[in-house]
């Protein structure tokens, strides 16, 4: 049952889901801070029936949220946790490590350098330090990039697994200029180029003017994890000059791989 409508189309029984969801983190919560307790236990703590408690640690377990000791029947924090902890650890521990080699990079070239991460389709950046040749205040930090249109981009989408970069492939690109590549096809072939070289470069295919440089970051296990980049006017990143700086990014993204725990 869906609950009846307001007048504004919203469900009455919007609150109860909420309420729901505030529950379940706090029986997260409550076996954070426990290590591991019984449905009694737990549904003392959130004031509710024994039968709530219960329906709501199923939940959490079905989706591997929490695992339960049958042999005491006390319910603990389940594997599933890892996996988001993780996810969210990898890019806290790229922004910490990433941050120094920003803006030693920046200072270095003059250009503004950032780090980004996969954000479902598009490259999030999440970590920016400026040149001080850098003409632009434009600020890059938390924004959405298009994954074919951007060196950052490039990198990560070559490093996806083949099913989920066809997958993007196969969705109709949007084209920022007149250079941006939206063709499949050549997309393919600029992609092998990136695994082959260590590093992809996008000229003016964002936006007009702007050139940039990317290389792939990984984690201890070799996976692609993040791309550090480096762009600036194409007046002043001529081809010479880029393939410097692709040569420049890819050593520095080695470093920051290997802070990573990448090659021990």
């Amino acid at each position: 049952m869906t609950g009846k409508s307001d007048s504004n189309g919203n469900t009455r029984n919007n609150g109860s889901s909420v309420q729901s969801v505030d529950r379940a983190v706090s029986v997260l919560e409550i076996l954070a801070e426990l290590g591991e307790a019984g449905v009694t236990e737990i549904a003392d703590a959130l004031e509710v029936h024994r039968s709530t408690a219960f329906r709501l640690l199923g939940v959490l377990e079905n989706r591997g949220l929490v695992g339960q000791a049958q042999d005491r029947g006390k319910y603990f924090l389940g594997a599933g946790v890892l996996r988001l902890a993780g996810a969210a650890a990898v890019r806290l521990d790229i922004s910490q490590e990433g941050a120094p080699v920003c803006r030693e990079l920046a200072d270095e070239l003059g250009e503004t350098v950032n780090i980004a991460v996969l954000d479902d389709d598009a490259a999030v950046n999440i970590m920016q330090a400026r040149g001080p040749s850098a003409v632009t205040a434009q600020n890059w930090l938390g924004r959405r990039t298009p994954l074919h249109a951007t060196s950052s981009g490039k990198v990560l989408l070559a490093h996806l697994p083949t099913t989920l970069r066809e997958g993007l492939l196969a969705r109709s690109l949007p084209r920022f200029t007149e250079h941006t590549v939206t063709g499949s096809a050549a997309l393919r072939t600029e992609l092998k180029s990136v695994t082959e070289l260590g590093y992809a470069q996008a000229r003016e295919e964002l936006e007009v003017g702007l050139t940039a440089v990317a290389a792939p970051v990984r984690a201890h296990d070799g996976k692609v994890i993040g791309a550090i980049s480096v762009s600036g006017p194409v007046y002043r990143l001529t081809e010479d000059r880029l393939d410097q700086l692709s040569e420049r990014a890819v050593v520095v993204a080695g470093d920051l791989s290997r802070r990573m725990g990448y090659g021990f």
